[in-house]
Order: C-alpha cells, then structure tokens, then sequence
C-alpha cells in the first residue's frame, strides 16, 4: 500500500507543535501505512513571533533554519498555498520562485495562524510587523538619541528621546520595557541623562490587561515604571503626524518615533484557500477540528475559530491555546483514521481562571490564579521561565 501524506500548511508555534504531536501520536503509521510529513511555509525558517520585539534592541536572528529545530522526519516545501481542493486531496501552492506546483495529501492541517494588524497608510507611524520592521525601529531611536544628544532646543531634544507605543497587549507591553530599558542604557553612553529618555504605553481601554487581576495589574505597573515605561489608559490614538501623536480627545504627544501594536487578525492568505470562513476570516470547523465540508482536512490555531461545545467559550488566539489544540489534534486524527470516536474540543483552563507570565527585559512578572488563589511573582526567574518556554515552544536544538 501507498504511504499517507499527512501536509500542515503552517510553520509556526501551532504548526510546529501539530506536526510533532500526529508524529508522536501516530509513531509515523496508520493502519498499516506509513505517514509522509509535509511542512509548508512561506518562510525559509521558523519565525520566532514571540520574539519579534528583540531586534528593536539588539540585532538578533529570530528567523531559525528548519535544520536547526528538534523536529526532524518530515520534507520542507517553501511556498504559499493559494488553493484547497478539498474533493481532489490536493493543494496548489506559488513555491519561492513564484512557480505554480501542487501536490496531493491524504491528510491535511491548516495552521498559518494571524498576522500583526496594520494601521490605515494615513495613520503614520510604523507597525511592529516583521523583523525588517523591527530593525529599522533601531536604527531609527538610536539616530534619534545621537540627534538628540547634539541638540540645544530643549523641546526638540525630548522629543527626539520619546517613544510612543500604540496597542497595550502582552507585545505591546513587552516591546515598552524592551525599549525603554534600552534607550536608558543607549543615553548614558552618548552623555545624555538616562532619565529624560520616555517611553508611553497607549491603551485604549480603561485598565491594563481587564482579564487579569487587580493585584497583578498594580504589580505590572510597578515593575514597567521601573523600567522607564509610562502606562497612558483610556487614550485613543488617531494618528501620528510629523512627530506628534494626536488623540481622539484632542490632546497631543510629541514623539520620536509612534510604533503600532494594535493587535492580530487571521492570516489574511485563508480568503484564497476556498475553505469556509467566519465572517473575521476564520476557518469554520467543528468540535473535532474539522474543517466544515472539507473531508480530511483539519484547522487550528489562530486561522480557526475553535469553541468549546459544552460552554460556548471561544478558545482565544494565544501559543497556550494552540499548543493544547495540537495534542487533541492528534488524538482526533488518529481515531478519525481507525474510525473510532473522536474527542471533542473543551476548553485548555477548566481549572485555572487564567495565567500570563509577561518578560520585562531580563525579568518578568508572573500570574497565575488557580483553585482560588492569586498569585504574583516577579524577578528574574519569571524571564528565565518565558525564555525556557519560549525556546521549547519554537522546538530550538
């Protein structure tokens, strides 16, 4: 008998944990076939999405080689797919040339995530979307403080020392005190005080983080003060216009630079595909994952709007989520192949309220409330913990 083709479109955090958990769960055989694994990506490498913040800082490679991960049994095909025949099992792809090619699956995993929300062209600003974007926003806080250490108009000096972030979620927070810590050390070699550097966290909603606890707000506060990071809530920004940020209010912020993190949004590449979407752009699928009217073809992550059949709760599109939709996916496909029930999708948290553990530079704060209890940790042991996980999540040798 032939091999199965068993294909996930899709290499990063939920991609990558999918294919290694149908590999540990299937042991590469079903019924009796041998399963070929296909990863295809756009991408040469696996992008490190948690880490896109870094190389505003320093100039790190957050783009790994797919030789350079853990994983290993399975072909790399770079492209993009632009289409689902789902009645013929096959997909036709652009591979990195540009060239039309399709090949055939027996099984299929549509995992290509989100990607980062762009303002509107007028709207100014740079959007924190990509690790060329990241780099230029080094380079060009750091022209500012060299300016700004030459200039006389006090006025002119703070602006050029100022930052805005726009969008106060877990990026947006990590990437201010990323920031902020760096500029402060960045001005003291050029001679300026370290104190007059400013970064500003806009939120446009009343309060920081709403699911979290108030405890753990007050603390993550605290500690992006000491960063150097002012938290601005309730603040809606309109636009940036020739360095200043204006708000819906009517006040105004000048800044050096205004960098957009206004959140995610399904990978836009899914309107192609001709698989049933939500009216967001998600992939429709049922409790088991499967894809609405698509034989054999699965949908995670991100891209899939995943709810949990007993409670109606929408899973939310975070790695944490993803990571536990690959090891039920597994389980799901392996018993759809032996024709045995399949399990059933239900929420990643049924004892936990909820959980966060944000990096501030080299530290962290940590939260978790379980069983009734709100507890708060912050130093270096949560940073080294978000690292841990973060080079266990991308699969790095």
């Amino acid at each position: 008998m032939n091999d199965l083709t068993c294909i996930i479109i899709g290499g990063g955090y939920v991609g990558l944990a999918a294919l290694k958990a149908i590999k540990e769960k299937s042991k590469g055989m079903a019924n009796g076939r041998q399963i070929r694994f296909v990863l295809i990506d756009k991408e040469p490498g696996h992008l490190r999405k948690f880490r896109l913040f870094r190389p505003t800082t320093v100039e790190e490679e957050i783009m790994i080689p797919w030789k350079d991960l853990v994983l290993d049994g399975f072909e790399f095909v770079q492209g993009t797919v632009t289409s689902v025949y789902s009645g013929e099992k096959r997909i036709r792809y652009k591979d990195a040339q540009g060239n039309d090619a399709q090949i055939h699956y027996d099984l299929l995993v549509v995992a290509v995530g989100s990607i980062v929300r762009r303002p509107e062209p007028n709207q100014g600003g740079i959007a924190l979307i990509d690790p060329q974007a990241a780099a230029d926003i080094r380079k060009r806080w750091r022209a500012n403080l060299r300016k700004a250490a030459q200039e006389t108009n006090p006025e002119e000096r703070k602006r050029l020392t100022t930052i805005a972030i726009v969008g106060a979620g877990i990026s947006g927070i990590e990437t201010s005190a990323e920031l902020a810590l760096a500029m402060k050390k960045e001005a003291t070699a050029l001679g300026l005080n370290s104190s007059d550097t400013s970064v500003y966290l806009l939120n446009s909603q009343e309060r920081l983080l709403p699911e979290v606890s108030e405890k753990y707000r007050r603390k993550l506060v605290q500690e992006l003060s000491k960063c150097g990071v002012t938290v601005l809530n309730n603040r809606k920004v309109l636009r940036e216009e020739a360095g200043v940020v204006l708000f819906s209010d009517g006040d105004s912020l000048p800044v050096g630079i205004c960098i957009w993190m206004i959140g995610l949004i399904p990978n836009p590449g899914l309107s192609g595909m001709s698989l049933p979407l939500t009216s967001d752009g998600r992939v429709l699928v049922d409790g088991s994952y499967r894809v609405k009217g698509a034989s054999s073809v699965y949908s995670i992550g991100d891209c899939a709007r995943i709810v949990d059949p007993k409670t109606g709760e929408e899973d939310q599109m975070t790695c944490f989520e993803g990571s536990f939709q690959a090891l039920r996916l597994a389980k799901i496909m392996m018993a759809d192949l032996e024709g045995r029930p399949a399990p059933i999708h239900q929420s990643s948290k049924p004892n936990m309220d909820n959980a966060f553990n944000i990096g501030l530079g080299q530290e962290g704060v940590f939260w978790i409330r379980k069983w009734g209890l709100d507890i708060v940790m912050t130093g270096k042991l949560p940073g080294k913990i978000k690292k841990f996980v973060e080079d266990k999540t991308s699969m790095l040798r």
